[in-house]
Parts: C-alpha cells; sequence; structure tokens
C-alpha cells in the first residue's frame, strides 16, 4: 500500500477531475487533478496535457507493487499513460527506451533528478533512490500527450510536470532519495 495517505491500487475506474467550466467560445478549460490512480498530483499541471472534454477518468488496473500505471481518457477516448517503475541500479533507462523517445519526437536530455529525456509527445525522467533497504532507481515516463498543441509549450509543461511529479511519485512508491 502506498504512504502518505494515498489509496491503495484498484481496477475501478475512477473520476478524478472536475469539469472546471467552459470559455468563452463554448471550449472546455483544462481538468484541475490534484488525485488519480491512487497518487497526488500538482492540481493545474496535467490537466493542462490532457486535451479539454467533458468528462475525464482514470485507471490504475495494471498497477502493481514497484510498477505504477494511470491511463487518463478524456470523454472515454483513452490520451496519456503515466508510468513509475522501480528498477534495478544497473538497468539504463535512458539508453533502453530511447527509441521509444525518438517515436515521440525530438527528445533531448533535461536536467531533472538523475537524467531525463523530453520530447514532442512524452518524457522520462529516473532518480536513484532505496527501496525496502535495497539501492534501486525510480523512472517516471508519461506518453500519448498532445495537448497543448503549441509543441514549445508542451515541452515546457513536460518538464515541469516531471520536476514536480517525479519526488511525489517517488515517495508514494517508498523509493526514498
Amino acid at each position: 500500500m502506498r504512504e502518505n495517505g494515498l489509496r491503495p491500487v484498484g481496477g475501478a475506474v475512477l473520476l478524478v477531475a472536475l469539469f472546471v467550466g467552459a470559455t468563452g467560445c463554448g471550449e472546455p478549460e483544462a481538468f484541475e487533478v490534484s488525485e488519480a490512480c491512487g497518487t497526488k498530483f500538482d492540481p493545474e499541471l496535467i490537466g493542462r496535457l490532457l486535451p479539454r472534454g467533458d468528462d475525464l477518468r482514470s485507471d490504475s488496473t495494471f498497477s502493481e507493487e514497484k510498477q505504477f500505471r494511470c491511463e487518463f481518457a478524456v470523454d472515454g477516448q483513452e490520451q496519456v499513460g503515466l508510468r513509475g517503475d522501480v528498477v534495478e541500479p544497473f538497468v539504463k533507462p535512458l539508453e533502453v527506451k530511447k527509441s521509444v523517445m525518438l517515436r515521440l519526437g525530438n527528445p533531448a536530455s533535461a536536467d531533472i533528478g538523475g537524467g531525463a529525456t523530453i520530447a514532442d509527445h512524452g518524457a522520462m525522467a529516473l532518480q536513484a533512490c532505496t527501496y525496502k533497504g535495497e539501492k534501486m532507481q525510480y523512472v517516471l515516463s508519461i506518453d500519448g500527450v498532445e495537448d497543448p498543441k503549441d509543441t514549445a509549450e508542451r515541452r515546457r509543461l513536460l518538464e515541469r510536470f516531471l520536476r514536480s511529479q517525479l519526488p511525489i511519485a517517488m515517495k508514494a512508491e517508498n523509493c526514498h532519495p
């Protein structure tokens, strides 16, 4: 079970956000998500990486110990995937997932944690940690990100998201720096 007041992972789809209103053009505003899939988020940040819509749901059906999974669906369409993994210290996730990051578009290194890559439609960061008394690494990745439509802004938000979420996700998984 995760600590810090977080719920244990379950298979049920969970309504995670409140529709905040509409702009003058009739477009829905960004969702504000403070918790999803049993973990906490910066209330403004993840919602800005999701498409606009009326209904936001998250599902953590495939999560298990050391492998956090959260899929976000907007208006019934799966959109953004979030993964957290506790891996052995000899694994080189940024090298192993290099082809995935290439597929996500124009990957570039970022100075987050123990290393990170930001691409046009996703990002990944890692940090050394101690998990159950053993030296490990925590890897946080997000993909399927299409919003905001401006690629430079999306990349800035992905970087902010990793900086904000990496320590929160590590703590939730009991992987301590």
